[in-house]
């Protein structure tokens, strides 16, 4: 199978992290799923104070630790999305939330009102019931999407996302 990319993008609190749980969880029964998040401002803590890890990184070297079940890196340096995937070896689909500027097909996923301003960089509208669609002038080339059909935002994974070897 060829590797499949997809992106998430939406507003805060609109669901992204929500969604991309449920379809991952979904689509990790029959794919191996890798997940790239965006942190634009940088709010991330991912390891423990005190513990040797963080002691590592806080003299500013990159810090990889390994243990029989999982291995996490911290960079001190920004790592493309082209790198970071390699890093994850072998997986069939990629899921990256946020980004709205990196060229994938893309799902805006959003709860009470739609921005507008999404429009450019997205491919389809997940949302709920909480939104009225008539009162949006959304543009014919974006599909809409059950927020809550994860099989429906599956398929359209599956039959849009990026193919890549």
């Amino acid at each position: 199978m060829k590797k499949i990319s997809i992106a998430f993008t939406g507003p805060s609190n609109s669901g992204k992290t929500t969604a991309i749980v449920k379809i991952a969880n979904k689509l990790n029964k029959k794919y191996k799923v890798a997940i790239i998040k965006n942190d634009p401002g940088d709010k991330a803590h991912f390891d423990v104070e005190g513990k040797d890890s963080w002691k590592f990184s806080n003299t500013g070297a990159s810090v990889a630790v390994v243990s029989p079940s999982r291995t996490t890196m911290f960079f001190k340096e920004n790592k493309s999305i082209e790198d970071v995937s390699k890093l994850f070896g072998d997986y069939d689909i990629l899921i990256v939330e946020g980004l709205k500027y990196l060229k994938l097909p893309r799902i805006g996923i959003f709860r009470n009102s739609i921005d507008m301003d999404y429009f450019p960089y997205i491919n389809a509208i997940a949302c709920d019931d909480s939104i009225d669609l008539n009162h949006y002038d959304i543009p014919k080339n974006i599909d809409i999407l059950d927020l809550n059909n994860i099989d429906l935002i599956i398929e359209w994974i599956l039959n849009n996302g990026e193919y890549n070897d």
